[in-house]
């Protein structure tokens, strides 16, 4: 008796596998996840650059107020010097009408919240100026006048005037420093795409006239009476 070797079992054969197939797959995965990844460093660049333009423009407009703030007390305190200072008999009437003028000038100038016109900017820091140097001269002639150098109520307005005086140089040193940071920020590359996209400019500077370096401190060349 002959013994039959076993023959193979028919069926389907198995499918040949195709590595460009699976290659081009993990490719386009790879090319999903680069793209994802691109989308979130540009976008997350570009958030970060127009993060920082809003918080310095809004540090801006903070020291911004600062600046108005005090300028506003100086200009609170003038009629109470006006007042105090008419009471001196034959005072020069030139000398304190010149300080009503400057003061009714600055009053004059209208800025916004935030100033971007370089023209008004320059307009407003004039008429501040142009106040302070009347009061420079109002109170030069005050030592003249023995009675407003014993006068309590002069005294007082003369250590306030000069404390507001010191205060808006520091303001302005603020706010020069933070128009500064401001403006770097909107012209570096990459930040300053994001600042052409939404619409954030440069903002113009203080500019020191020639001959006036700083605003002028107040000092009466008398000392209060014990």
């Amino acid at each position: 008796m002959t013994t039959q070797s076993p023959q193979p079992r028919r069926g389907l054969a198995p499918r040949p596998r195709h590595p460009s197939r699976a290659g081009a797959g993990r490719g386009c995965l790879i090319a999903v996840a680069a793209a994802v990844l691109l989308v979130l460093v540009v976008g997350g660049g570009a958030c970060g650059a127009y993060n920082r333009l809003v918080t310095t423009r809004a540090g801006v407009e903070q020291k911004w107020a600062h600046v108005e703030n005090t300028y506003q007390r100086r200009s609170e305190l003038i009629p109470q010097l006006v007042s105090t200072v008419q009471g001196a008999a034959d005072f020069e009437r030139t000398t304190l009408q010149e300080v009503i003028d400057a003061r009714a000038s600055v009053g004059r100038v209208q800025l916004p919240a935030l100033p971007e016109d370089p023209a008004k900017l320059q307009a407003y820091l004039a008429a501040q100026q142009q106040l302070s140097g009347a009061l420079g001269r109002l109170f030069a002639v005050a030592e003249q006048y023995p009675t407003l150098k014993a006068s309590e109520a002069f005294l007082t307005l003369q250590s306030q005037i000069e404390g507001t005086e010191n205060r808006i140089a520091v303001a302005r040193e603020d706010y020069t420093a933070a128009v500064r940071d401001y403006n770097v920020s909107v012209r570096r590359f990459p930040t300053n795409i994001m600042a052409r996209l939404s619409g954030h400019e440069p903002l113009p500077q203080f500019t020191i006239e020639p001959g006036v370096e700083a605003v002028p401190k107040v000092e009466f060349g008398f000392e209060r009476k014990q």
